[in-house]
């Protein structure tokens, strides 16, 4: 069992929780009843959205992908602030809005296009000392966060609605806090903000109108899952029985017709995928093994 799923999240569940059904769904397909299952990349539970999934082999592959574009839809609620940044957590500042925020607003997104610090917020997966920063956030623990640099290569304006929000897109590159650029986009028009909704559209070559929702991949499991050929792109060669065998056995093959670049996947002669092998020189040498 190997692939990627793209799932649809919806708001409220955790990823860890859509995880786990996918890992029970992809489970019972599996000789062994078990399987593996891991995201690339989390959504906060209030989120929805794209949440691609590795299955079985396929979550070795994860750091192979690289840096994974996204982008979002999302409201930006203005004149107040709250503890977790977004909608759900308590308010922590409130101001006016000024009657020609709308009007400003739109000069100020050009400030956000390119590469920006941000610090990312207490309610985040990252860890301190070992610790979940949002589990120290309930305790009402605050530490130093490092400013990171992202990348933000659009942000476009959607529609106002009504007097105090804004619907928005974004695309912005792998670690980008949507909650934190939020709140610094209310700081430059000079009031208190906070995240509202937030859909995520694309996440690499994981795109929305693509996903399913767990019922969906429940009821066709198969058809969900995704050849990782078609999401890592590297090129296919076919080795014969006595290279796959050294292959699988963590030997270095000849270097067959039709691989270049750095990485490929390796198939045997039955079109199994055995591996992915790295190239040096005139020989291939295995870098990860599917026994």
């Amino acid at each position: 069992m190997i692939g990627f799923v793209n799932v649809f999240k919806p708001a409220g569940p955790t990823s860890a929780q859509v995880v786990a059904r996918i890992r029970r769904i992809y489970g019972l397909m599996s000789p062994e009843r078990r399987t593996t299952a891991g995201h690339l990349g989390t959504l906060d539970p209030q989120a929805a959205g794209v949440l691609p999934v590795a299955v079985g082999k396929a979550t070795r592959l994860i750091p192979l992908l690289g840096p994974q574009r996204k982008s979002y839809v999302f409201v930006l609620n203005v004149g107040r602030a709250t503890a977790t940044g977004d909608a759900s957590g308590q308010t922590t500042a409130e101001s006016d809005v000024p009657d020609d925020w709308q009007r400003r607003f739109p000069k100020l997104t050009d400030r956000f296009i390119g590469q920006i610090e941000q610090q990312p917020p207490m309610f985040s997966a990252l860890k301190h000392r070992g610790r979940r920063l949002y589990d120290l956030a309930r305790e009402g623990v605050v530490v130093e966060r490092k400013m990171r640099r992202v990348t933000i290569y659009a942000l476009n304006i959607l529609g106002f609605e009504g007097e105090k929000a804004v619907r928005l897109r974004v695309a912005c590159s792998e670690g980008t806090y949507i909650r934190t650029l939020c709140e610094d986009l209310g700081a430059a028009l000079g009031v208190p903000a906070h995240m509202g909704a937030l859909l995520r559209e694309g996440c690499g070559p994981f795109v929305l109108f693509e996903s399913k929702t767990v019922s969906e991949i429940a009821h066709e499991p198969k058809a969900a899952l995704t050849a990782p050929e078609h999401i890592i792109p590297f090129p296919t060669v076919v080795l014969d029985l006595r290279g796959s065998a050294d292959f699988r056995a963590g030997r270095s093959v000849a270097v067959p017709p039709g691989a270049h670049g750095k990485h490929v996947f390796v198939r045997d002669e039955t079109r199994m995928l055995v591996g992915v092998g790295e190239l040096h020189g005139a020989l291939l040498a295995p870098q990860k093994v599917f026994l």
